[in-house]
């Protein structure tokens, strides 16, 4: 049995709690963040465990490793990566531009392969627009829905190459928000036609990748009383239908503040809205309990997309010349200083 769950943990090490907790709920995936980060040694030695105790070689581990202010592997040990706005605006040739943020995918990719991350969750498919908060910021490739599909579609298709799965985010669109869904619920006041002409339409467009991480959103055009990742109606009509999204949906993180109610609330909202899995990233096991005992089974169509999901990187990484790249990648970006 595997649990329709992704859950995180606590530090360097998993304990023997978490241990516990793992080898008995069997989640598909682990999530790992800074506190879980020192070497390459440790890393390899935490993505191991976990898949030692759920018995699955290909069990995904996951990460945030998206360049700019969101990489949890960082300096001493890895290289720093240039944001996502930080493309179009140092690189003035919108061709070398994407081939630049190709190669900073392609890069990533084997940074995190090398120790055993097989999920990341990127690349950020949020438009970016005036006056939204700053939390998805310079996370955002542009302001123009069909130049973030080219970038998304050119980082996403590098990181499979490197065996690493992409995560679109945040379906179907956190770039309007105007506060942090990491502290309080954004609502968008945003018409549909709106919503479907800037804030859905590079989602439309990658809507054949893997995987993607729902946003805790409220589209008031479309449910006006929950956010996306609880909402039946945002994930049936909008990121199934009218997105045309067939691939694995996960939640966002359960224990941001923009969801309300108790973590069990919060689970059964995630599968009665029809997300595939849930993800509780923050390493409290009293939480992750409470999420567990609401996460079914990982069955039918939901494993069906979970296996597809991970059939795209079940292939050796193609053939890449990492210190080559590295050299392109900071002739791009000679000139400029990343934002």
């Amino acid at each position: 049995m595997t649990l329709a769950l992704i859950c995180g943990c606590s530090g360097l090490a998993l304990t023997e709690g978490e241990r516990a907790f793992i080898r008995a709920a069997q989640p598909w995936g682990l999530i790992l963040f800074k506190r879980n980060v020192a070497d390459r040694d440790q890393l390899r030695s935490l993505t191991n465990a976990f898949r030692e105790l759920v018995g699955r070689k290909d069990a995904p581990v996951l990460i945030d490793q998206e360049g700019g202010r969101v990489q949890r592997l960082a300096a001493p040990n890895w290289p720093a990566y240039p944001s996502a706005a930080s493309f179009d605006v140092a690189i003035k040739d919108s061709a070398a531009a994407l081939e630049a943020a190709r190669l900073c995918a392609r890069l990533i990719a084997h940074d995190l392969l090398e120790v055993g991350i097989t999920v990341n969750c990127a690349p950020v498919l949020d438009v970016a627009q005036p006056g939204a908060h700053a939390i998805i910021g310079s996370r955002s490739y542009s302001d123009d829905p069909i130049r973030v599909a080219a970038f998304g579609r050119a980082v996403a298709e590098a990181m499979m190459a490197g065996g690493v799965a992409p995560i679109i985010k945040h379906m179907p669109g956190h770039g309007r928000a105007t506060v942090d869904s990491h502290l309080e619920l954004p609502v968008v006041n945003a018409t549909l036609a709106e919503l479907t002409r800037h804030d859905f339409a590079a989602f439309a467009a990658l809507g054949d990748l893997p995987i993607a991480m729902t946003a805790h959103v409220v589209y008031s055009a479309v449910d006006r009383d929950r956010p996306a990742t609880i909402s039946p109606i945002v994930v049936s009509r909008i990121m199934r239908d009218q997105i045309g999204f067939g691939g694995l949906i996960v939640s966002d993180d359960l224990s941001m503040k923009a969801l309300g109610g108790s973590f069990a609330e919060r689970a059964r909202g995630v599968f009665n809205a029809g997300v595939d899995i849930a993800l509780h990233c923050n390493g409290d096991q009293e939480e992750a309990d409470a999420v567990a005992g609401e996460c079914p089974e990982l069955g039918g169509e939901a494993l069906r997309r979970a296996q597809a999901a991970l059939a795209c990187i079940a292939h050796p990484p193609e053939e890449f010349d990492v210190e080559e790249g590295r050299a392109k990648l900071a002739l791009a970006f000679s000139a400029v200083t990343a934002t």
